[in-house]
């Protein structure tokens, strides 16, 4: 469990699931007729993606990628490397990125490039938490779910060394090591 000392609840359950359907009700509203392929980035966005389908009502297959640009460490080392990949052939499909958070954005664009460069019918971003003050590089978010202060989170998926991601709440670090 969380040193209460450190940690603060965040969001609560019950405002993730709010973000969660809002994203949904647009994706909804703008594929009405078409099938999206979910494309979620592990680790972190597991628990989003699986909640954020639940409320799909479009046809939607789903892809996992693994990218790694933090390692054990807080912040982004700007390096990223490609752990797992997709299987889907994504041409004249349309993609749906999904991240959990998302930061100063390499990571992202990386993908986002990777995959426009394959020949899909679009290719969007969703992400349930958007710490644009972070920015580094410009990315197209298209469905945001909250926008953030700068602050380390943990919790409904985002996690502090592999640890954290089973709590339904996010809680931020009050005093970052």
């Amino acid at each position: 469990m969380l040193d209460e000392k450190n940690f603060t609840k965040y969001l609560n359950r019950h405002e993730i699931e709010a973000a969660v359907q809002s994203i949904a009700n647009r994706i909804n509203s703008d594929y009405a007729g078409k099938e999206v392929l979910l494309v979620g980035v592990l680790k972190g966005a597991v628990v989003f993606i699986a909640d954020l389908i639940r409320h799909l009502k479009v046809p939607t297959e789903v892809e996992f990628v693994r990218l790694s640009s933090y390692g054990k460490a807080k912040t982004s080392s700007g390096t990223v490397t490609i752990l797992k990949d997709i299987q889907a052939d994504i041409r004249n499909k349309h993609v749906l990125i999904i991240e959990e958070i998302i930061d100063s954005g390499r990571t992202l664009k990386f993908l986002y490039e990777r995959l426009k460069s394959s020949g899909p019918a679009s290719v969007e971003i969703v992400t349930l938490l958007d710490k644009a003050s972070k920015r580094v590089v410009d990315v197209p978010v298209k469905y945001i779910g909250r926008n953030i202060d700068d602050q380390f989170l943990v919790g409904y998926g985002l996690d502090l060394e592999e640890h954290c991601r089973n709590l339904p709440d996010i809680y931020y670090l009050k005093y970052p090591n």
